[in-house]
């Protein structure tokens, strides 16, 4: 591993750290470099502010995990892991919910939500003939309803159970992608 990517991995853990017992509004730059024992320069050469760390954090840990996750027959696993994603990084998670980085967040789980969908849509549109404009549709649609799932658990103390919750995602959407899929095959976008 290049020192560049040991630096940012150890601001990234630091932040994180230091997440779990402050609010993000609370966290300087000076705090992260005294917790690494890195100057001020250093950070500046990586990321732009904190919130640019924030954002290179979600994309680095998270967007990776669910790469293998992208079609019809695994895209339970890849929400499965998003939820987890969360679920051990709690803190982490609430705390940017809670903070201007809020956007972070937000990106971070359409990103990888829609990723996932996409995957799953372009699977089932092979010999289909459906614009990659109402692929992307109907793939934002899906997207932008686990997103909101997703956030309004973490806003409800995250109680209920990935597992359950993935089961009951599954019932609604089993076979709705081909329908809108099909629904949509042959309209000129």
């Amino acid at each position: 591993m290049s020192n560049s990517l040991l630096t940012k991995n150890a601001l990234a853990r630091s932040l994180k750290d230091l997440m779990a017992h402050l609010p993000l509004s609370k966290i300087s730059v000076r705090h992260l470099v005294e917790d690494c024992g890195v100057n001020r320069q250093t950070f500046y050469y990586h990321f732009q502010d904190i919130y640019d760390l924030l954002g290179w954090i979600y994309k680095t840990e998270a967007v990776e995990s669910i790469a293998e996750y992208r079609s019809y027959s695994t895209w339970t696993d890849g929400f499965y892991r998003i939820f987890c994603y969360i679920e051990n990084n709690k803190a982490f998670c609430c705390n940017t919910l809670d903070s201007l980085g809020r956007r972070h967040l937000d990106a971070y789980l359409y990103e990888v939500t829609n990723d996932l969908v996409m995957g799953v849509i372009n699977e089932l549109a092979t010999g289909l003939d459906v614009g990659t404009p109402d692929k992307q549709f109907i793939a934002n649609f899906y997207t932008l309803a686990f997103t909101g799932l997703v956030i309004q658990w973490m806003q409800d103390g995250m109680k209920e159970q990935p597992g359950p919750m993935i089961e009951k995602l599954s019932v609604l959407i089993e076979g709705n992608f081909l329908k809108a899929l099909h629904k949509y095959e042959n309209i000129v976008s």
